[in-house]
């Protein structure tokens, strides 16, 4: 069933009126049916990194993750506002600081620098917005000056903490009580606090650290607060869609929704996403346990598209476990799939039809992508189902495949032209709504043996050589020296593949 506003929108505007979109809302640990507030406005927050370190996969996935879901909602014509933050002051940011000798301004600024060159190189799209905390200062001092007046809050010495128990649906995200909380919560215990859950919405200035002017004396935001001030500033006090690892339910999104909620008396999110965290041997990534991986560090050895099919390879709510051997697995089965689009624009017709015992495959394989696109999407509005998307995609590869068989010694423009539709359906869907497969396949094919005879110390004007002399054995029928040199190559790591049009070799 088609969402009920589409019927008043403009013909055309809407991609898949009839296409339902479903999202688990972790606050009602159900999947819903997706119906913007103010359609065909879509408002989406997500949070950011906090910047006193470099970025690892786990941050990668949740970058990637809601990139996706930004790219389908514009895709199927939503106008979608989305933030995502930078909180830029915080103890960790500090403490840091305070090791190198540095500012904290300065740190921030260094690590949302190298934030930015990680998901740039990772094809993740630019928000709406990228606010930063300590450019806020005014917002979330109003903010917690709402609390204050409402009662939800009280000031101590110059901090100021909201409590909890003047909110009656505390732990609803969580589904905990407050008891259960307080005991299965790590959180530091003050005198200042009536009660232990209660959170710092305003630290009072500390020597040495950075500070601003409040009604109650010098300090600066707490954690929980930040994200509130700018989702509101931006998007409103109600919005759509809030996004961020599965880590943070608890305590920064449950205190998102308390402070939020209290201040507006409106429901502060319609659709809570979280995504599950990557791991290394079923433990999470983190930089505390020290097993995590940059983002730098795998670009190091990876292609970006690699990690952007490794990441989008689960379903989103799922844990992600991390190990070079599956990421490798996952940038050969995108280095395949750049052979057969490469092999297919290789091939130049010899005739206009194809034999008759070609034209049903053909016309299957004509039906197969016409279908793609509705498949695909069904995929992704299914909660985001990027896992099954992949698989939708990597079947078409198999379709295209069976083309280039099916062409054989004499391609004719019939096979070429459902080639090239599969192709074009293929490489627009994935690279607008996945970001994979977007390079030229020739350019693509390049670079990767460029980088792979580096790598191994081999001489493309060696390989090229004896690729040639061996097809000269084999058009005199010299097999036995054409085998020969084909075993040489494959001891120096070089696959030959023999085509209509010639050989196609690369590094493995």
């Amino acid at each position: 069933m088609a969402p009920l506003f589409l019927a008043t929108l403009p013909f055309g505007w809407y991609k898949t009126s009839s296409m339902e979109i479903r999202f688990y809302n972790t606050l009602s640990r159900s999947k819903e049916r997706f119906e913007p507030l103010t359609p065909p406005k879509v408002t989406m927050y997500v949070c950011g990194v906090t910047a006193y370190d470099e970025s690892h996969l786990g941050h990668a996935r949740a970058a990637v993750v809601f990139d996706v879901l930004y790219r389908f909602l514009k895709y199927l014509g939503y106008e979608v506002h989305y933030v995502r933050n930078y909180t830029d002051i915080d103890d960790k940011i500090i403490r840091r600081a305070q090791e190198e000798g540095t500012s904290a301004r300065e740190l921030a600024e260094r690590y949302i620098r190298s934030y930015q060159e990680d998901m740039a190189a990772l094809k993740v799209l630019r928000p709406t917005y990228e606010p930063r905390a300590t450019e806020h200062i005014p917002q979330i001092i109003a903010l917690i000056e709402r609390l204050l007046e409402k009662g939800f809050a009280y000031v101590v010495e110059g901090d100021v903490y909201f409590s909890v128990e003047k909110f009656p649906e505390y732990g609803k995200l969580s589904g905990r009580n407050l008891e259960e909380m307080r005991a299965g919560a790590r959180i530091s215990v003050s005198e200042k606090k009536r009660h232990p859950l209660d959170f710092a919405l305003w630290k009072a200035e500390k020597p040495g650290e950075p500070s601003w002017e409040s009604p109650w004396g010098r300090g600066r935001p707490g954690w929980h607060i930040e994200c509130s001030a700018m989702a509101m500033h931006y998007l409103g006090e109600t919005i759509d869609i809030h996004g961020g690892g599965i880590d943070l339910i608890f305590p920064h999104h449950e205190n998102e929704i308390a402070q939020s909620e209290a201040a507006t008396g409106k429901p502060f999110v319609r659709y809570w996403l979280h995504n599950g965290m990557v791991t290394v041997q079923r433990e999470k990534m983190s930089k505390s346990l020290g097993n995590f991986v940059t983002i730098k560090q795998m670009l190091a050895r990876h292609h970006p598209e690699a990690l952007r099919l490794f990441l989008l390879s689960m379903h989103y709510r799922s844990p992600l476990d991390y190990s070079e051997k599956v990421v490798s697995d996952h940038e050969r089965a995108l280095e395949g799939f750049y052979e057969t689009l490469y092999l297919l624009r290789k091939l130049k017709p010899v005739a206009d039809s194809p034999p008759k015992k070609h034209e049903k495959a053909l016309r299957e394989a004509r039906e197969a992508f016409s279908s793609f696109e509705e498949r695909f999407l069904k995929a992704l509005a299914d909660d985001l189902n990027t896992a099954r998307a992949i698989g939708e995609l990597f079947g078409l590869e198999k379709i295209l495949n069976g083309i280039l068989k099916l062409c054989g010694r004499f391609p004719s423009s019939a096979h070429l032209e459902v080639a090239r539709e599969g192709e074009n359906t293929t490489r627009k869907l994935a690279g607008e709504l996945l970001g994979i497969l977007e390079e030229d396949p020739e350019a693509f094919i390049e670079t990767r043996r460029e980088t792979a005879l580096e790598r191994r110390g081999l001489s493309r004007d060696e390989i090229e050589g004896l690729i040639a002399e061996r097809e000269k054995a084999r058009r005199e029928k010299d097999f036995p020296r054409a085998d020969s040199i084909r075993e040489h190559l494959a001891q120096k790591g070089i696959e030959l593949r023999d085509t209509p049009w010639g050989t196609f070799w690369k590094v493995v």
